[in-house]
C-alpha cells in the first residue's frame, strides 16, 4: 500500500473518533452541519480522510446527509432511542448474570481464579475510584467514557465474546444516550455500578441481573421522559414509569 494511501486510512479512522467523539460529548449537537472543509481544518488532515469519516459515521448513524443539502449531525428518534435500551437492558442483564455466574464458579473451586479475571477485575475498580473521584468534585463530564468502560468491563468479565462484541457494536450510541442525560440522572446513577460490582463479586446471579436491569431502565426512563410522546417506550410499564417520573 503506497505511504499517502496508508497515512489516509491512519487518519480516517482518527477522525472518525475525533468526530464521534465530538457529537457524543455534544461539542457538535444534533442539526449541526458539518462539511469537509470545516472538519477538515479543525483536525488538520485532507479532506479524504473526513470525507471517508463521514460515511462512516453515516452508516453508524451518528450523521445524515442529504443530496443538495450537504451532511449534519443526526439525532436519535425516540423509538430508535427505546429499541437501543431495550436490547442494551437485554445484553447488560445477561453479561451480569453471566459476570456473577463465573465469579462463583472461580471462588467455589479448589484453584484461584485465573489472572485474566483479576486483570479485568483490577480494571474494574480503578474505573468506580476513577468515577468515584469525578462525582466527588462535581466533574461529570470523564463518567459518559467511565461509564461505557464499566459496562465494556462487565461483558469481559462475563467471559462471552459474543455478548462482548454485541455490546461494543452499541456503545456508541450507548455513549451519546447516556451523554445527553448526564446532567439529571449521570451523577446519581453512578454509585449503582459499585453495588452491581458487589453482587458480581458475590456470585449472586439472580441479585445481579436485577441490579443491572434496574441500572439501564432507569436510563431508558430518564431518557424517554424528556420526549414529547406522551407513550414514547414499546414496553407498557416502561411508560407508567415515566408517567410516575413527570408527574
Amino acid at each position: 500500500m503506497p505511504l499517502h494511501a496508508e497515512l489516509d486510512r491512519v487518519s480516517k479512522v482518527s477522525v472518525q473518533d475525533a468526530i464521534r467523539r465530538d457529537i457524543i460529548s455534544g461539542v457538535l449537537q444534533p442539526g449541526t452541519r458539518v462539511t469537509e472543509a470545516s472538519l477538515s481544518k479543525t483536525h488538520g488532515v485532507s479532506r479524504v480522510p473526513v470525507r471517508e469519516a463521514l460515511h462512516a459515521l453515516e452508516a453508524e448513524g451518528f450523521v445524515e446527509s442529504r443530496a443538495n443539502v450537504g451532511s449534519s449531525v443526526a439525532a436519535i428518534p425516540v423509538d430508535d432511542a427505546d429499541d437501543l435500551f431495550a436490547v442494551r437492558e437485554a445484553l447488560e442483564v445477561a453479561t451480569a448474570r453471566r459476570a456473577a455466574a463465573r465469579a462463583a464458579a472461580h471462588f467455589s473451586a479448589d484453584a484461584p481464579p485465573p489472572d485474566e479475571w483479576w486483570r479485568i477485575r483490577r480494571i474494574l475498580a480503578a474505573i468506580l475510584d476513577d468515577g468515584d473521584a469525578a462525582v466527588e468534585r462535581d466533574d461529570l463530564d470523564p463518567l459518559v467514557d467511565l461509564n461505557n468502560r464499566f459496562h465494556l468491563g462487565i461483558a469481559d468479565l462475563s467471559g462471552s465474546p459474543s455478548l462482548g462484541v454485541l455490546l461494543r457494536q452499541l456503545s456508541g450510541k450507548i455513549e451519546w444516550l447516556y451523554a445527553s442525560d448526564m446532567e439529571s440522572r449521570g451523577k446519581k446513577l453512578w454509585p449503582e455500578h459499585r453495588v452491581i460490582l458487589s453482587a458480581i463479586d458475590a456470585g449472586d446471579v439472580d441479585r445481579a441481573g436485577e441490579l443491572m436491569r434496574w441500572h439501564v431502565r432507569q436510563s431508558r426512563i430518564g431518557y424517554l421522559s424528556r420526549s414529547d410522546d406522551p407513550t414514547p417506550s414499546s414496553e407498557p410499564e416502561v411508560n407508567e414509569a415515566i408517567a410516575r417520573a413527570v408527574r
